[in-house]
């Protein structure tokens, strides 16, 4: 592990919301972007981080919860929440025997505008 990559590693886990790679290239300048970019695809395929995509397709990244979840993402500021609700594993129980295969994932992002950000307007 190079120090660079240390350094990011230990960053990321004082992170408790969602971030961006611009958030980190700004909060760690002297990291690469390349480092950066390779090391939370790492993290992502390890499973220590969840990477979910704006509407405009910007990624955001966060801590994972090893849980199965879904994903509310609010489009203005870009914050990420867990999101668990026994109905939609139901309702995609329920469609599996209408799928042309076999289910192997799935993911579900719900998009809104946040509380906090509804208090700003």
């Amino acid at each position: 592990m190079t120090g660079q990559r240390a350094l990011l590693a230990q960053h990321l886990q004082s992170k408790r919301s969602a971030f961006s790679v611009e958030q980190i290239r700004t909060d760690l300048p002297s990291v690469g972007r390349a480092t950066i970019y390779r090391t939370l695809k790492i993290l992502v395929d390890s499973g220590a981080l969840c990477k979910t995509q704006l509407p405009d397709g910007s990624p955001r990244y966060k801590r994972d919860d090893p849980a199965h979840h879904h994903h509310v993402v609010c489009t203005r500021c870009g914050n990420v929440e867990e999101f668990r609700h026994e109905s939609v594993e139901q309702t995609l129980s329920s469609i599996e025997s209408d799928l042309p295969g076999v289910m192997v994932g799935h993911r579900l992002e719900i998009f809104i505008i946040c509380e906090k950000c509804l208090k700003a307007t």
